[in-house]
């Protein structure tokens, strides 16, 4: 019965699964709107998206810790602006981040699930998310096993998806696709409609570490699944891309497509996120007007 709903669901979308006319879209939008959305108030609302994020091996409660302080520091130093989303991080260091972090707007958000590969034991997917939203966690964040979805097992994929939907409890559940290990608008499309399905509150691009990050083809096939599933449900979807986002101007080009595709609702951090580390300084440089380095 599951595996004829994702099929189905699948099988009637129709958002294009053609690569050169994704390609052409793209540009056609980016060539147009880029240089108006360039602004100010652009980036200020991209910089109240981004999802700060350390995901190193050489990660410790201290630097965590310190880390986390940055963003207590910020809100006090420049109270003229926004903050962060929210502070992305391991699983077990949500219970730091959840002691230390002062700034009630922002938010905590955990990979889990045996990120960034997918690659361990579905019990272990299930533990490690649930120990994460005890800890602290308002969000988390899984990689599909796409694996498993390369070899047909959209049942399996989806399953799983739910399973830890169900260990997140009330806890924002995004969905990494891995665009980049996909390679194709058809399966980047079909990955979208499989996720959201499956329950998914954000789907979300890539991990930033093994394959390709984000590509903004990538992200136009996922924002048209998502206006597709909105018209057809009523249910709003996030979208956040990560993987290599580092310049204003990358950033400003995917606010660009939301704008396009989803319009001015989905242009708030509460649907529309960017997973990123560099991008917050140079945002805060665009903004300010000149070169800093405070994250």
């Amino acid at each position: 019965m599951a595996l004829d709903k994702y099929h189905e669901a699948i099988g009637r979308s129709q958002v294009t699964a053609d690569d050169a006319l994704v390609a052409s879209e793209v540009k056609r939008i980016i060539d147009r709107d880029l240089k108006e959305c360039s602004t100010p108030e652009v980036w200020k609302m991209l910089f109240n998206c981004i999802d700060l994020t350390t995901l190193r091996a050489t990660d410790s409660p201290r630097s965590v810790a310190d880390f986390t302080e940055k963003v207590n520091l910020f809100e006090t130093e420049h109270p003229e602006l926004p903050s962060v989303a929210a502070i992305c991080v391991y699983p077990n260091f949500a219970p730091i981040v959840r002691a230390v972090l002062e700034v009630s707007e922002v938010d905590i958000a955990c990979v889990s699930g045996g990120f960034p590969s997918s690659q361990t034991f579905p019990e272990v997917k299930v533990a490690e998310t649930a120990l994460a939203v005890d800890g602290g966690a308002d969000e988390i964040d899984i990689v599909m096993n796409v694996g498993s979805f390369l070899d047909g097992d959209y049942e399996g994929v989806a399953d799983e998806i739910q399973e830890l939907k169900d260990a997140a409890r009330n806890a924002r559940l995004k969905v990494i696709l891995e665009t980049g290990a996909l390679g194709t608008a058809e399966n980047i499309r079909n990955a979208s409609v499989l996720a959201m399905y499956s329950g998914a509150d954000f789907i979300k691009t890539s991990t930033g570490k093994e394959f390709p990050g984000a590509s903004l083809e990538a992200a136009w096939v996922m924002l048209k699944c998502i206006r597709e599933y909105y018209e057809q449900t009523g249910r709003m979807v996030g979208f956040k891309p990560a993987g290599g986002i580092r310049t204003t101007d990358e950033a400003v080009a995917y606010y660009c497509l939301v704008r396009e595709i989803l319009g001015e609702k989905w242009l708030t951090n509460e649907y529309f996120r960017i997973g990123a580390s560099s991008l917050a300084n140079n945002l805060l440089s665009s903004i300010i007007g000149t070169e800093t380095r405070f994250f």
